[in-house]
């Protein structure tokens, strides 16, 4: 860790190091207790109480179940959002741990019981570094990161982004050691949109495929045809994945159905591949149908968008972590394919998120896992990673 004069880091890992034994206790409490979706009432009161003790006065039912604070500071000066999730997920526990989760069919799989302690002992720092500061951290703890239904779009249409200029969000990787950071350029996840299209035609006996309009035969050949949105007609640098995940048709093998539907996801790292990819996907289902004299109905809806990192703020977050921890953090472009909510806020603010590892020597863990077993370590070192990004953003 840095020491130069006027350098933060030392205090900061003092505050956050001596709190770090009850942040874990925190931690393992929450990880017992896995709430899914936006039911996460008993941690959002654990959260609650853990604010109002060391002095903030929290808002709660915010996005429903989501609690808001904010540290203001001794100057004016800009509004910065740190945000962390709640919620578990629906997987059984099979780790065998003392704290295991005592809730059959749950379980915080992602690591988000380790965001919502590290974000508490970010606070509980940022309370004490409050004069240095010059403008106001907001506290936002969402519910709901892991749902269809977004907790981080419930929060943002209830107010939690207004008035704010940037905001950060954070997560855990196992697949990096802990006491490693990375950052992504670009895009961090994609924007994940769900489609379901049924085909119609006219059904008929197998034996008189002339007397019958397939369905079948007109969804794979503009099942085949979609592929090509990707490979044909999207700029390769933009790149973006669609998937068929469902089919169904028919009831026998001797009847030529009424109908055939097919459901999926397109996922895009650009809101311009994105709108791309959505009319190209409307009119291929659409003249497709109509030159098999079939009639298709399409639903298209739009999930989380694409999580866009800003580029000075990722230059800002780089040099304050590499002096906080004494070494160069990892910042490359971003590949992910999955979806983080978060981007909720990352498409109305300047936002950055980074990725602490939580990878235990001599485990190959994954998130989403049923045995998930993360370093705790990684919750001390988010904390003083926040809260070294509030003080430089806020300085």
């Amino acid at each position: 860790m840095s020491q130069q004069a006027n350098d933060p880091g030392t205090e900061i890992d003092r505050l956050v190091r001596g709190i770090e034994p009850a942040l874990i206790a925190l931690r393992r409490d929450i990880h017992a207790h896995p709430e899914i979706g936006f039911d996460t009432v008993r941690t959002a009161g654990i959260v609650t109480g853990e604010l109002r003790r060391i002095g903030l006065t929290p808002k709660t039912g915010v996005g429903r179940t989501g609690v808001v604070a904010e540290i203001r500071g001794s100057r004016p000066g800009p509004c910065l959002i740190l945000r962390a999730d709640m919620d578990a997920l629906p997987i059984h526990e099979e780790t065998g741990l003392p704290f295991a989760s005592t809730v059959p069919g749950r379980m915080h799989a992602c690591g988000h019981d380790l965001h919502t302690s590290a974000l508490l002992g970010a606070a509980e720092a940022l309370v004490a570094l409050a004069p240095q500061l010059a403008g106001t951290v907001r506290l936002v703890f969402q519910p709901a990161e892991e749902t269809q239904e977004s907790g981080a779009a419930a929060m943002v249409a209830d107010g939690a982004a207004e008035g704010a200029d940037m905001a950060i969000a954070f997560h855990n990787r196992p697949e990096t050691p802990a006491g490693e950071i990375v950052l992504n350029t670009g895009a961090s996840t994609a924007s994940s949109d769900e489609f379901r299209v049924v085909l119609h035609g006219k059904s008929g006996h197998a034996a008189r495929p002339h007397a019958a309009i397939d369905p079948i035969v007109g969804a794979a050949h503009i099942i085949t045809q979609l592929q090509t949105v990707i490979s044909r007609e999207m700029d390769p640098a933009l790149s973006a994945v669609l998937t068929i995940g469902h089919i169904a048709g028919g009831a026998t093998q001797n009847i030529i159905p009424d109908s055939c539907m097919f459901e999926g996801t397109v996922r895009c790292r650009s809101p311009k591949s994105r709108d791309l990819a959505e009319a190209s996907f409307r009119r291929i289902c659409e003249n497709g149908a109509a030159a098999l004299n079939l009639r298709a109905e399409v639903e298209y809806v739009r999930g989380a968008p694409a999580l866009l990192n800003d580029a000075h703020m990722i230059e800002r977050t780089a040099e304050a972590l590499s002096a906080q921890f004494d070494k160069p953090v990892t910042v490359r472009p971003g590949t992910s394919f999955g979806a983080e909510d978060f981007s909720y806020f990352s498409e109305i603010l300047p936002s950055v998120q980074i990725f602490v590892g939580s990878g235990q020597p001599g485990r190959d863990d994954r998130v989403h896992n049923s045995d998930y077993q993360p370093d705790e370590a990684c919750i001390a070192q988010s904390a003083i990673a926040l809260t070294r990004m509030a003080v430089e953003f806020l300085s």
